[in-house]
């Protein structure tokens, strides 16, 4: 029987905070921050040993545990401007030269799968307007052949009784 693996504790950052969670796989983790990125191979997220950062997290495996990364003056204190020495000039820089763009990609493929895409949805849909008047014309034939079946058998069905009256009569006398 295999044994259960060992929680191992993993951080990335979100926003002002560091979210911890204890799993048994980098995957693991990635799923309980509720992304499929791989934020291990970008840099994005690590591996996490100091007892003393791994102690929440451990008490509940596989749970995001964040916590602040510096205090609400802190952040504060990043989002403002630095000031500047006013005395010192600032050396204006030359702008960088525009950067030279590739050639627009041509759109000649696209267009010629597009057409073949069109011609043959036209053929599809003329097969289909061809078969569908075949059909129709095929329906109106099938109607006057029932037409002319009922006509016909009802003509030779008055003559068989016909005959048949004549026939029995005709055996009538004949039996005196």
């Amino acid at each position: 029987m295999a044994g259960k693996r060992a929680l191992k504790v993993y951080r990335t950052s979100i926003g002002f905070q560091d979210a911890y969670v204890a799993a048994p796989s980098q995957k693991a983790a990635l799923a309980a921050w509720g992304t499929e990125k791989n934020l291990f191979a970008r840099g994005a997220a690590e591996i996490v040993t100091d007892a003393r950062l791994t102690k929440a997290a451990l008490a509940q495996p596989g749970v995001v545990v964040r916590q602040a990364r510096g205090t609400t003056a802190e952040h504060l204190a990043a989002t403002r401007e630095p000031k500047r020495n006013i005395a010192a000039p600032v050396a204006e820089a030359d702008p960088p030269p525009p950067k030279k763009r590739a050639p627009r990609p041509s759109r000649d493929r696209l267009a010629r799968a597009e057409a073949a895409l069109e011609k043959s949805r036209r053929s599809y849909e003329d097969g289909l307007a061809k078969l569908d008047a075949q059909i129709e014309r095929l329906r109106s034939e099938r109607a006057d052949l029932r037409a002319e079946r009922d006509a016909e058998i009802g003509r030779l069905e008055e003559r068989r009784d016909s005959e048949d009256d004549r026939y029995r009569r005709a055996l009538d006398d004949w039996e005196g």
